[in-house]
């Protein structure tokens, strides 16, 4: 094991140093490229905003839409990649589109969803909302794609129209997924996985114990999906003006083709009124220029159009000033230590985030968006007393849930004094999962053994040895201990008792509007509702909101203005892309070593594409 260890020592040295030179190398491409675009008069003259009048707003959001940005400590590193690493503040969408619904100027929206991902199904159903809203403005709102899915149907079917090319295809799934259950894998490796998970209905660890899905977590998925997909169905059905049966019928039989066009599914979808019609792209183009007149300005013939990003930058934020702040700050993406990046609500981050709202003598208020499934038990427990902490200021702490809040999101929200969820927000999951993987059936098959000098009982022991009975003990009792903590906090956040909460823990996640039924919210509503609630509590008449997120330095902020300005890409560099491969396998491995309880809920994950 220790030569293990060395093994994956050294890889780690060689890989940060390999990340280093790399990310060195280039900072230095792109310093070169600005130097040669201020010399060319790239940055002075700029790409030229348009006017938006009379132009229709290209709608098409490229990248997965997060609470709040977030830019890795090495994005540069990744810049290039073909993993995309976009990010569209749900905020700033909804402010555009809310803009475009007011704005003479734009006489239509035409909207692309194709390339825009969600992470989970509360954020797909608010956008839609948005767009529907847009739509009962009075504005044109057109879609045309070539490929649609679950959710970017769900956006589409919003629009006054719909138009797919003749050989395109609809993919309306629904929702679900299918879950790897690896036992049999793993008796065939000769590794044992021990379980010291604590509550009933606490999936997380069954893939690796079980070779199907128990009753109970099949019992609370289908409870979970079943609201979400009608909400998503009625949708879809209402802006189209059909039933929610006939979009149930066509996700049962025609799901269409992936890899090649499904005409047939077309055919079917024009016939029963899921889409209007099919254009090619260069009829579509002509459509939209007898509809809304040629572009004079462009360089090839085409209509007249405005970018999303174009019409951003001419919107007017309405600041207030005011001594009163009401601080937004978001745990989006599993509950970690360390640092914010891209998927994880580091802790120290978020710590740091709400460290700096208490301490600021102006915030009376603090949202937290908690948009999370769970994950470490320290790092659920640093941001908790850190709430704790502006509490003891008289900071009100209101909670706002978004797709997840599960697990350690359900932690980490105890110290709300009010909790708002959204209808289908997922949340719940009261529980701890445990599961640790041993190795020494594994050992003794290849012929290793170990020995050595201890100077206490356990004191050479790692997963690679077998767990006797004192340890077994320990384990389970470490479990036990945590399950109680998480089902107390719990019961004294909601003000109910011990066994009331562990009667509706045991691990089971709940849809919000359940949820709300057995205590475990105060109300039904967004952001919005909590920050207007945060207002009212806090009796401010006047109030200015500081959204806390990640600040860049002024070099990384230039880099990305640049890269965003002029669409600069140096293609894909496959040294970066290896190492980064390695890096992520190097992170594997090294897990098993660590044995975690974690407080995480991988129940709540729905495939929504």
């Amino acid at each position: 094991m220790n030569a293990l260890k060395s093994i994956f020592a050294w890889l780690g040295r060689f890989l940060e140093k390999a990340r280093t030179v790399m990310l060195n190398l280039g900072t230095a491409f792109v310093l070169i490229f600005i130097t040669i675009a201020i010399i060319g008069g790239i940055s002075s003259s700029g790409p030229q905003t348009k006017d938006p009048s009379g132009r229709v707003l290209f709608l098409a959001p490229e990248g997965t839409i997060v609470d709040q940005e977030v830019f890795n400590s090495d994005f540069l590193f990744n810049f290039g990649t073909d993993s995309s690493t976009d990010q569209i503040q749900t905020r700033d969408l909804i402010e555009l589109i809310r803009s475009a619904a007011e704005d003479e100027d734009i006489p239509a929206v035409f909207i692309d969803f194709s390339s825009t991902g969600f992470a989970g199904p509360t954020t797909a159903i608010n956008i839609a909302k948005e767009l529907k809203a847009l739509r009962d403005s009075g504005k044109r709102v057109i879609a045309m794609n070539d490929r649609l899915s679950t959710t970017s149907y769900l956006m589409a079917s919003q629009a006054s129209e719909i138009w797919v090319h003749p050989v395109g295809s609809i993919s309306v799934r629904g929702l679900g997924g299918m879950r790897a259950y690896q036992k049999e894998l793993y008796e065939n490796l000769k590794i044992n996985f021990h379980n010291y998970s604590q509550g009933d209905f606490k999936s997380a660890v069954e893939g690796n114990t079980r070779t199907d899905m128990s009753d109970n977590d099949r019992l609370q998925r289908e409870a979970l999906l079943k609201p979400i997909w009608n909400e998503m169905k009625a949708l879809m059905a209402e802006g189209r003006g059909i039933e929610s049966a006939d979009i149930q019928s066509f996700a049962d039989d025609y799901v269409g083709f992936f890899g090649e066009a499904a005409i047939g599914n077309i055919a079917y979808a024009e016939a029963n009124n899921i889409i209007d019609g099919t254009k090619s792209f260069p009829e579509f183009r002509q459509y939209m220029i007898e509809e809304f007149g040629l572009d004079e300005e462009a360089e090839t013939e085409t209509y007249k159009t405005i970018s999303y990003n174009e019409y951003a930058k001419q919107i007017d934020d309405e600041l207030s000033e005011s001594d009163n702040h009401i601080a937004v700050i978001t745990a989006e993406g599993v509950i970690m230590e360390g640092e914010i990046t891209q998927g994880v609500a580091g802790a120290n981050g978020v710590v740091k985030q709400i460290r700096s709202a208490h301490e600021d003598k102006n915030t009376k208020a603090i949202v937290f968006r908690v948009n999370s499934p769970g994950g470490s038990i320290i790092a659920s427990e640093m941001m908790r007393d850190e709430l704790f902490a502006a509490k003891e200021k008289g900071i009100d702490v209101i909670v706002s849930m978004g797709d997840y809040a599960a697990s350690g999101g359900v932690y980490i929200s105890t110290p709300a004094d009010y909790i708002f969820a959204e209808p289908t927000t997922i949340t719940g999951s009261i529980g701890v999962a445990i599961a640790l993987p041993t190795l020494e059936n594994a050992m003794d098959y290849i012929g290793v053994n170990f020995d050595g000098v201890v100077t206490s009982k356990h004191g050479g022991w790692d997963p690679t040895q077998a767990i006797d009975e004192d340890l077994d003990k320990i384990f389970a009792g470490w479990g036990a201990d945590a399950y109680d903590r998480f089902v107390s906090f719990v019961a004294e956040s909601r003000s109910q008792s011990y066994e009331d909460i562990k009667k509706i823990a045991g691990g089971r996640v709940w849809i919000a509007t359940s949820a709300k039924e057995i205590g475990l919210v105060d109300e039904i509503g967004g952001i919005d509702d909590a920050i207007t609630y945060a207002a009212n509590m806090a009796e401010l008449e006047d109030y200015q909101l500081e959204y806390y997120g990640q600040k860049l330095s002024p070099e990384e902020l230039i880099i990305k203005e640049l890269l965003e300005n002029f669409d600069v890409s140096i293609g894909e560099p496959k040294v970066l892309t290896a190492l980064n491969g390695l890096a992520n396998i190097y992170e594997t491995l090294t897990g098993i070593q660590q044995p975690k309880a974690l407080l995480t809920c991988e129940d709540c994950l729905i495939d929504i594409n």
